[in-house]
């Protein structure tokens, strides 16, 4: 039976958003009023809330369908919300992407990705319906309710990658899956990025390795002779060791990876192991460094705080100073998730190994969902929602991957010397252009300096072109090209 938590408090935050949307100024592009981000975009980095729709009314679960494995949450619900209301009861969503404070509001509308993506997809693909606030109704707002097959499909399918553009997610119902207490991981490594790719492609037809089922699936690579793949699943108990692994404190989760071959973390802590360091990112902050550690507050080793430590450096540029009087040269930033085609991977990362110095490299899986997939049962090649007045359509046409392709998405978080008459962004470009050479994609949550018509070629302009003219023709949401390269 349903769980219900919210009540009738959804429609009357529902009314309550729409006066708002409709009391904001006409002549000024709508955005949203929240604390916190993770944009790494140039000109994301504000103080405090941005003057704009408040919709924090819509945070938290609101319903819960045990038996049909689903909840309606609001679309402000962070990650870390969703997880410690689903997991006391057993359920988790279908993929939780790695940052505690990623809303599902945003991983739908910024697409997001992880360990369980090369079996469930992307988060988007977990959504049966979405109430979203447009920009209709003679551009004093319009609340519309979309699926994948009623009146408004076309939102319904043109709403991820589209960043804000098209409107805001208010609740959502999306699809969940068992979990259990624990996660059991195999950490394997290979002398090569060739090895591990032929590695990933032989999970991802199997769903197992040496005889194991395979439930999650991402790796790390050190460079080109030191690649793992970590290799997770669902666990009712600890296995070969006292208790299960803390990584909130001294240790260090990717420093296990190379130093242990098999390890049990508890679900909570294998959902938010990337998110106590950032990746690796923490140690930029001295967080990694033994003594600094030690006097670091425990509920302080998380993505939030760094990235709070990271805008105000964007907004003042203390460390760029520093560096500038002590005659380093200026640093390009390279904060990147791209996704190649599995069969093009390798020559990412050689490619990438060989020109830009940043390691370690992170990968991950992804294969988009078949209509009708469990999340127990291979991947197909039919995606959930293609249009079906046109079989050859993407599902997803403003971030266009192929149902029938697997993908590895390869992130990168660092930055980079601008050497002597090179210009900042050149690195990025590179990188753009090669993804492009390879058949992948690059998510648009950070820097992107594709011209207008490239874009457009690139993330489904036509489609989204239309779904604008239909769901903001007066144009009070920015633009995708606006938001994800003008940073507008």
């Amino acid at each position: 039976m349903p769980t219900r938590v919210a009540g009738d408090r959804i429609n009357e935050s529902i009314d309550a958003a729409a006066r708002d949307f409709a009391s904001l100024p006409p002549d000024r592009p709508v955005r949203l009023a929240k604390r916190t981000s993770n944009l790494f975009r140039h000109g994301t980095a504000r103080n405090g809330v941005r003057t704009g729709l408040d919709l924090s009314a819509f945070r938290g679960v609101f319903e819960i369908d045990r038996e049909a494995r689903t909840a309606r949450v609001g679309g402000l619900t962070t990650y870390e919300e969703l997880v410690d209301g689903l997991l006391p009861i057993g359920l988790v969503p279908l993929v939780v992407p790695q940052l505690r404070t990623i809303t599902i509001g945003g991983a739908v509308t910024g697409l997001g990705i992880e360990a369980s993506s090369f079996r469930n997809g992307l988060p988007h693909e977990s959504v049966l319906e979405m109430r979203v606030l447009t920009g209709g109704g003679d551009g004093r707002g319009e609340v519309v309710t979309a699926t994948a097959d009623n009146e408004h499909a076309q939102l319904f399918r043109t709403f991820p990658n589209s960043y804000g553009s098209l409107g805001y997610v208010l609740d959502l119902v999306i699809e969940l899956e068992p979990a259990s207490p624990y996660v059991a991981l195999r950490h394997i490594r290979f002398d090569s990025v060739e090895a591990l790719t032929r590695a990933v492609a032989g999970v991802l037809a199997s769903r197992a390795w040496d005889g194991h089922r395979v439930d999650f699936v991402d790796g790390v690579v050190f460079g080109a002779r030191e690649a793992y793949l970590t290799l997770g699943r669902w666990s009712d108990r600890v296995e070969g060791q006292p208790g299960p692994s803390d990584y909130t404190r001294e240790h260090i989760y990717y420093r296990s990876i190379q130093e242990r071959r098999t390890d049990v973390l508890t679900a909570r802590d294998y959902l938010w192991r990337w998110d106590t360091d950032w990746f690796w990112c923490s140690a930029a902050f001295g967080a990694q460094h033994p003594a600094i550690r030690r006097l670091w507050p425990k509920d302080k080793l998380r993505s939030d705080v760094y990235w709070r430590i990271v805008a105000f450096e964007q907004r003042h540029g203390v460390m760029a100073a520093v560096d500038a009087r002590r005659g380093r040269p200026p640093r390009e930033r390279v904060i990147q998730d791209v996704e190649i085609p599995l069969d093009r991977t390798a020559d990412f990362l050689t490619w990438f190994l060989e020109h830009v110095p940043i390691d370690p490299i992170w990968v991950c899986p992804i294969q988009l969902r078949r209509k009708g997939a469990s999340a127990t049962e291979p991947s197909g090649i039919r995606p959930t929602t293609a249009d079906p007045t046109d079989p050859g359509s993407p599902p997803w046409p403003l971030y266009p991957l192929r149902p029938d392709v697997p993908y590895v998405n390869v992130g990168f978080w660092s930055s980079v010397e601008i050497q002597p008459g090179a210009r900042e962004g050149d690195v990025n470009r590179a990188i753009e252009a090669k993804v492009t050479e390879l058949g992948g994609h690059k998510s648009l949550y950070s820097d992107a300096y594709y011209d207008e018509g490239t874009f457009a070629r690139l993330y489904g302009g036509g489609a989204s072109a239309a779904a604008k003219r239909r769901y903001d023709p007066h144009g009070r949401f920015p633009t995708l090209y606006e938001k994800a390269v003008q940073a507008r």
